[in-house]
């Protein structure tokens, strides 16, 4: 559900007014999206089985853990991507050409051949984009993609590839166990926590910038009153040693945080 928070806020800030054949046209998009985010982490899954397997933390909440096998997953994954792109293809054709970059990026991450994933900073630089066009998703449905839409679409990217680092510090004891090497394997959990951070500073500023440039609405300035409590997060976190639970805790707190900055967004899009 976090995941359909990208488009739809792309949609409002290029809708422009509301209409019924409008209204109907995000329906579309975000029933596409919807699909599109379960094909990723279907997809994801599929790739994935054997280190989940060999994952104590995730062994007993696989699909094959649950009576289902390979073939049956692959045959989900492909009926939900087909699924998504025929909504996409019929809110328009940009929309289902960014929906298959966003697909085509999913399958660089996760495919065994390539494996994006266990390859450090390509993995991040892949989140940044994905990021970036899950908003982009959104915004090309109503308006050509511009300079604006650029912009704010670099705010999601950040947020999303510094998640993504704090994951993978999270993941770390499960990623050594099965040869994957992210770049909290590579680099240490310590720096890729600090990286993630960095990233998440660099979103809160450019958030500010975009509202004081008025290409989001003016009150998302208040987001920064909600850095100094995702600083403090962070570092009981890092006080904690990292851990799996606190690592937890700590993604559930920052969430909040986003969904608070993403709620604000859409309400004054919405007023506006």
């Amino acid at each position: 559900m976090a995941l359909q928070g990208a488009p739809l806020l792309g949609a409002i800030l290029s809708i422009g007014t509301l209409t019924p054949g409008n209204m109907l046209q995000v329906a579309a998009l975000m029933g596409g999206n919807f699909c599109l985010v379960a094909h990723v982490f279907v997809f994801n899954d599929w790739s994935g089985i054997e280190g989940d397997l060999n994952n104590p933390r995730r062994a007993s909440a696989t699909f094959a853990a649950r009576g289902l096998n390979r073939t049956e997953i692959g045959y989900l994954a492909l009926s939900l991507l087909a699924l998504s792109l025929l909504l996409f293809g019929l809110v328009g054709e940009t929309t289902l050409l960014v929906g298959l970059a966003i697909a085509a990026l999913s399958a660089l991450y996760s495919a065994p051949p390539v494996h994006f994933k266990g390859i450090p900073l390509f993995s991040s630089a892949l989140h940044f984009v994905g990021g970036a066009l899950h908003f982009l998703l959104g915004y090309a449905t109503f308006t050509a993609i511009d300079a604006r839409g650029l912009a704010i679409s670099c705010f999601f990217g950040l947020v999303f590839t510094a998640g993504h680092f704090t994951h993978e510090t999270r993941d770390h004891e499960s990623d050594v166990l099965n040869g994957i090497r992210t770049n909290a394997v590579a680099f240490g959990k310590r720096q890729s926590f600090l990286a993630g951070l960095a990233l998440f500073t660099a979103a809160y500023a450019l958030l500010v910038v975009l509202a004081l440039s008025g290409l989001v609405p003016f009150v998302l300035v208040l987001a920064a009153a909600l850095y100094p409590l995702h600083v403090l997060a962070s570092l009981r976190a890092l006080r904690e040693g990292l851990t799996y639970e606190s690592l937890i805790r700590l993604q559930g707190r920052y969430r909040a945080f986003f969904a608070i900055i993403g709620i604000a967004m859409l309400a004054a899009a919405l007023l506006a």
